[in-house]
């Protein structure tokens, strides 16, 4: 499942670079404190949506990084007591699409051409 090791380690660097870029430290327990509701979110998305019976799919990815977005905001809402800044929530969105989506677009992309070469060499 290195597709699940993509995503994870995904929203673990998201965690790592937050707190760096805010000087919070790279402690385990501040990284896992950021990226737990994130990971929580993006079990439920992955299980619920069966994310692991097409795990390049970008049908089913798409819903799961939404899921794991707004699931991660509302237990970070949770954990924090307060609901997070705006600044934070646009910074998530992008870093969580381009992490959990990014991947899988440029995966499309290489399979498509392969499979296109494929065709092409099939004809002559």
């Amino acid at each position: 499942m290195p597709w699940l090791l993509l995503d994870v380690a995904w929203i673990i660097l998201f965690a790592i670079v937050g707190r760096q870029s805010h000087s919070e430290g790279t402690a385990l327990a501040g990284i896992a404190g950021v990226a737990w509701p994130f990971l929580v979110g993006y079990a439920v998305g992955a299980f619920a949506l069966r994310l692991n019976r097409v795990p390049r799919s970008l049908a089913r990815a798409v819903p799961v990084w939404l899921l794991t977005l707004v699931l991660g905001m509302a237990l970070r809402t949770v954990q924090k007591g307060r609901a997070p800044d705006p600044a934070f929530i646009i910074v998530a969105t992008l870093a969580l699409a381009l992490g959990l989506l990014g991947w899988r677009v440029v995966a499309a992309i290489v399979c498509r051409r392969r499979a296109a070469r494929a065709q092409a060499a099939a004809t002559e």
